[in-house]
């Protein structure tokens, strides 16, 4: 690897364009060398507001442009399956914004392909993982000091969402952050999903089933439930709070991290928005990627986060998720063996 990594964003949406910005202002030892999307003028724009960088108007061409050395996904995520084999074919590390794949065929395909490299080229941007607040309080329940975890309650409420989100988005949009919290912070795969559905907002579009409320089961039979309420006209709010044998931990309370058991002093402000809530998460995500990508080549692991496994895992949870939403019934989780890969 070079000594400054050249990246390839794909899609220049919100997302990439955020990613384009962080790449070029804040992240070192990288920057973007080319840029996709599916509306031309936007990456040519982009392109040449950027030194060096090119806009290439095919995203399987960008992926194997030989100045790139690797890739950045914020496209729609129906192009993922497409994009991430042509990744794998071309050797090329990847961070792949979640969804990893669109449903769990496509992502167990994924999982497949990469494990016959022999390398683990693929990262999905579940960017709490990379949170401070996240971070110690996994670091918490890992020390012990509040025994060990029992159960876990989340709070997931955005203040809008685009006109075309519907009820199975809830699901597969937001609720897969909690999914993956939950496996991150204990350490254990989900086995079952039941999606309650309390009356709806009168403030939600037509037809939205906003709230919902998730329960989760682990492999031990530790309880999560998860509400998520994404038409809330307030703020951007993300709470976590885990109850151990020994206390309780809280974050999300835009105070830092909270315990019960000392003294604490509550207020602050709520976060407009995602970037404001994890704009630090998403800086520390791609500096940490572009450092192991430099350093791949030594040990094969090009990542240093949340992998293929953990995209596939996070789809299978949200499929059971989408089956409940529409029975109403606790629906398991159908994973295959991790060690039959």
């Amino acid at each position: 690897m070079p000594n400054e990594l050249r990246i390839a964003v794909l899609g220049v949406g919100m997302m990439g364009a955020d990613h384009v910005a962080r790449i070029t202002s804040k992240i070192a030892g990288a920057r973007v060398a080319v840029v996709n999307d599916y509306v031309v003028d936007s990456a040519e724009h982009l392109a040449a507001s950027i030194p060096g960088c090119r806009a290439v108007a095919d995203p399987l061409e960008a992926i194997a442009d030989p100045e790139v050395d690797a890739v950045l996904l914020a496209t729609p995520g129906p192009t993922h399956e497409k994009q991430l084999l042509a990744c794998l074919e071309h050797g090329k590390p990847v961070m792949c914004e979640k969804p990893l794949t669109t449903d769990v065929e496509t992502s167990l395909a994924v999982v497949k392909a990469e494990a016959e490299l022999g390398k683990k080229l693929i990262q999905v941007g579940f960017m709490r993982r990379f949170d401070a607040e996240y971070a110690e309080l996994k670091q918490l329940i890992d020390s012990g000091d509040i025994g060990r975890a029992l159960v876990v309650h989340c709070a997931h409420r955005n203040p809008a969402v685009p006109p075309n989100f519907d009820s199975a988005m809830i699901v597969k949009d937001s609720l897969v952050h909690e999914v993956d919290v939950t496996r991150f912070l204990l350490d254990e795969e989900i086995t079952s999903v039941q999606i309650i559905k309390p009356s709806a907002n009168a403030h939600a579009p037509a037809g939205l089933q906003d709230p919902q409320v998730a329960l989760f089961a682990t492999e031990s039979g530790r309880h999560v439930d998860a509400e998520v309420f994404v038409t809330t006209g307030v703020a951007y709010e993300v709470r976590t709070e885990v109850v151990g044998e020994l206390g309780s931990a809280m974050i999300g309370l835009d105070v830092g991290l909270v315990r019960k058991s000392a003294p604490g002093v509550w207020g602050g402000t709520i976060a407009p928005s995602f970037k404001e809530r994890f704009g630090q998460a998403y800086d520390t995500e791609i500096q940490r990627w572009v450092d192991a990508v430099k350093v791949g080549g030594e040990t094969g692991n090009y990542i240093d986060g949340p992998g293929a496994w953990d995209g596939y895992a996070a789809a299978a949870v949200c499929a059971a998720g989408v089956k409940s939403l529409e029975t109403g019934e606790r629906v398991a989780v159908e994973m295959v063996d991790r060690t039959s890969i």
